[in-house]
């Protein structure tokens, strides 16, 4: 799912093409995508855009009227820039946004429709769509530790909570916590002062890393490969490769969908976390330490 550093590039690239632009017509290629009915949707046709805004993991397009396109893109969502007799790909494509200068095309791989599109009208309308997490670009260590203390969860859980922290998601958050020397499954009550500022410097440095290289990627070009696996990230995807600081093969936690990858040297003082399924299956053969995978 694109987070926080891909939602800037692809916001600060989009309100480069149709900030002061009209929205000239939306053509929803499946109905599915759209999830509100009131306001139509065809209200924004003719209006101008006034800006492009991130909110969370969603992009938001304001026109005028007080109206709001809301796109959320999910896991496998993505935006595409057409222009000339560039054309939207077939199968893919679930709408597509024709302005004065080009089209937006939003499109989603595979066959889970989990991406979508919602129109709202005014500034109430759109904050319900604000889950409330504070972005740790903005705030201070004080406000950061407090929201850590809200609720008993384990790291990984809670900079991944939509709810606590704005635009954090799985591959960052393992970034973050590789950078800043903390288990993924340590719990947030337990972390001390010292623990929280550090995780607070290590989620800034991350973010702020991957905003840069994803802008210096795309240039000034639309982005197109936004993906949650980059060659250059220290342990997300990296399952079985060295660490690039301790060069200890980095593990992983597999859960639903999701899999959280870290460092038992470097996060964990040597001992490998438990994978609730592999270590059943494993028992008495499951490694406790770094060590013993030699």
């Amino acid at each position: 799912m694109p987070e926080l550093p891909d939602i800037i590039v692809y916001r600060d690239a989009l309100d480069a093409r149709v900030r002061g632009q009209v929205l000239m017509r939306v053509r929803l290629l499946n109905p599915f995508l759209l999830r509100t009915a009131i306001p139509p949707i065809t209200d924004v046709e003719g209006m101008r855009v006034l800006g492009v805004h991130r909110l969370g993991k969603r992009i938001v397009l304001a026109l005028e009227d007080a109206l709001f396109l809301i796109l959320h893109l999910m896991i496998a969502g993505r935006l595409r820039w057409l222009q000339g007799n560039a054309r939207a790909p077939a199968r893919i494509t679930l709408a597509v946004f024709e302005f004065e200068r080009g089209a937006l095309a939003f499109t989603e791989a595979g066959t889970r429709r989990r991406a979508s599109l919602h129109l709202v009208r005014g500034a109430d309308a759109l904050a319900a769509f604000d889950p409330g997490g504070i972005d740790v670009m903005e705030t201070d260590a004080s406000a950061f530790t407090a929201r850590l203390a809200l609720e008993n969860h384990t790291l990984k859980r809670a900079l991944t909570d939509p709810r606590l922290f704005s635009g954090i998601g799985n591959a960052y958050s393992d970034e973050i916590l590789h950078r800043a020397r903390l288990s993924p499954l340590m719990l947030t009550r337990a972390l001390n002062t010292d623990d929280a500022v550090r995780l607070l410097d290590a989620a800034r440095a991350v973010l702020t890393e991957w905003t840069d290289r994803l802008r210096a990627q795309a240039g000034d070009s639309f982005p197109e490969k936004v993906t949650a696996f980059h060659p250059g990230m220290a342990v997300h995807g990296k399952f079985g490769q060295p660490c690039p600081v301790c060069g200890a093969p980095v593990q992983r936690i597999v859960y639903a969908e999701n899999e959280c990858n870290y460092c038992a040297r470097c996060q964990n003082g040597g001992v490998i976390l438990r994978d609730r399924a592999l270590s059943r299956l494993l028992h008495k053969s499951w490694p406790r330490s770094i060590d013993e995978l030699g």
